[in-house]
């Protein structure tokens, strides 16, 4: 049976250079997820036209737009890219470039030109649970976020918030203080 390998991270994205590679309707959908995720983050953008709702997002985020054509000059000083272009040999291009200066790179919908994929995210205050699909169904994803957007109630940052001010005040080495986190959260989960 086939298994998801990848290794799931959460990044500070406004501890992250990003660039963004179009401006089209892709980019779009991935600016919108990124910013819904990490509203602070440093992301860059270039393409040779946006659409008017990436000029609109980005305005409101702060966003910095190049009306250029890609040019791998662009990925000094960066950490991240994403390739979001509908020409595939500029997404192909992005990604060699990329991967000679050793930065990570996602080409959107090229699962063999992506050294990460963009989880589905649901956040709820402080809790933040990422859905992977190894590359394979994101509308999977999507459902799945779907569904636990619905079933973790509203209120669970509160009990989050709670258990962080009881966990300083626990005595004890660091087993001891996990064991009494356990024992105060395993009611949690009932079967």
């Amino acid at each position: 049976m086939e298994r998801n390998n990848l290794y799931p991270i959460f990044l500070k994205m406004h501890h992250i250079q990003t660039l963004i590679v179009g401006g089209g309707n892709v980019a779009l959908e991935k600016l919108t997820f990124l910013l819904k995720s990490s509203p602070n983050a440093n992301v860059e953008m270039v393409a040779p036209f946006f659409r008017d709702e990436v000029k609109t997002l980005a305005a409101q985020f702060n966003i910095n737009l190049i009306v250029m054509a890609y040019d791998d000059a662009f990925l000094c000083d960066k950490d991240l890219v994403i390739a979001t272009t509908d020409n595939l040999e500029v997404n192909k291009q992005v990604y060699s470039d990329a991967k000679r200066r050793n930065l990570l790179v996602n080409v959107a919908d090229t699962p063999e030109y992506c050294d990460f994929y963009l989880a589905g995210i649901v956040t709820k205050g402080n809790v933040k649970i990422a859905i992977s699909t190894n590359g394979k169904s994101p509308t999977t994803a999507k459902r799945l976020r779907q569904f636990f957007e619905d079933v973790i109630p509203e209120d669970v940052n509160a009990m989050v918030e709670n258990l962080n001010q009881y966990r300083k005040t626990i005595k004890g080495n660091f087993e001891q203080k996990v064991h009494a986190l356990n024992k105060i959260t395993e009611t949690l989960i009932s079967k």
